[in-house]
């Protein structure tokens, strides 16, 4: 029998909670609070899990890779949010173009790295 997967949800921390939390609700995330100390961040049919823990090394090397359909306009709907003048630490890349496709990265209030990004259509 194969196993159908249904969805993959990583656990990200914060070095502050409720600053990670409202940073994701403006970036476009609905949240689901699960406990005091942890909410389930989605769009559509994906998400993670944004935990109150602050554990150094793990948020300093986390990286997540966001893929989606039109990265210009993805890019430039996000930076009308005004997330880089709201949010201390965080920053909104150009779109570097690669042999692969194309992506652009978001460090939030923790300094986790995302990448938003589309992969060339074969």
């Amino acid at each position: 029998m194969k196993t159908q997967i249904k969805s993959i949800r990583p656990f990200i921390g914060a070095k502050n909670y409720t600053i990670s939390r409202q940073f994701y609700k403006d970036f476009g995330f609905e949240e689901i609070k699960t406990s005091e100390k942890m909410s389930y961040f989605k769009l559509g049919d994906f998400g993670f899990y944004l935990q109150d823990a602050h554990i150094k090394d793990w948020i300093d090397n986390t990286m997540v890779f966001l893929e989606i359909d039109n990265v210009e306009e993805h890019l430039s709907n996000l930076k009308k949010r005004n997330l880089e003048e709201k949010y201390n630490g965080v920053k909104i890349s150009e779109i570097n173009y690669n042999d692969w496709g194309k992506e652009y990265f978001v460090h939030d209030p923790s300094v986790i790295l995302w990448h938003v990004g589309a992969f060339k259509k074969p």
